[in-house]
């Protein structure tokens, strides 16, 4: 009777494990695809918004920020789907360029800039709350959460 509790425990670790496992892959697509939809929309339909939203005390011509940062969101969200060895570092990088437009919905948000059918105070507060999702997802669906763990877990030389 033990043996067959403990085959049964295994069986079920292993599922999840597995679930666990696929889920990831799926949600580090998922994120590739929105990454390159996000970026593509940069270059085209959606720029004139993006450039509304860059701050304006940045001294770059906001033009010039929306077309690097959506050529950067395709390749990162194309690195997402292709890069599987390298998906911590890349998913590191996402979740570092999540963080590093975060001030453009700020700025959205203090200058009650309109853009994306954000036309409330509250909906642009509510985007904000976003942005930390977005960093998760990327580290999480990368598993770069663990390799960040790690890192910082490991001892210091001296």
């Amino acid at each position: 009777m033990r043996r067959l509790v403990e085959w049964i425990d295994e069986i079920g670790t292993t599922v999840i494990h597995t679930a666990l496992h696929w889920g990831r892959h799926a949600s580090q697509v998922g994120l590739g695809i929105f990454l390159m939809s996000a970026g593509v929309s940069h270059l085209t339909v959606s720029r004139l918004e993006f450039q509304a939203q860059v701050p304006t005390w940045l001294p770059l011509d906001p033009d010039f920020v929306v077309i690097s940062s959506g050529i950067v969101e395709i390749l990162l969200g194309l690195a997402l789907i292709t890069l599987w060895r390298f998906r911590r570092r890349v998913g590191l990088a996402v979740a570092l360029l999540f963080v590093a437009i975060f001030p453009g919905n700020i700025n959205q948000f203090v200058n009650g800039i309109d853009a994306f059918g954000l036309n409330s105070d509250g909906a642009r507060a509510i985007r904000l709350f976003f942005q930390p999702i977005l960093v998760l997802w990327a580290l999480w669906s990368t598993d770069a959460l663990a390799t960040t763990e790690a890192a910082l877990s490991r001892p210091r030389r001296s």
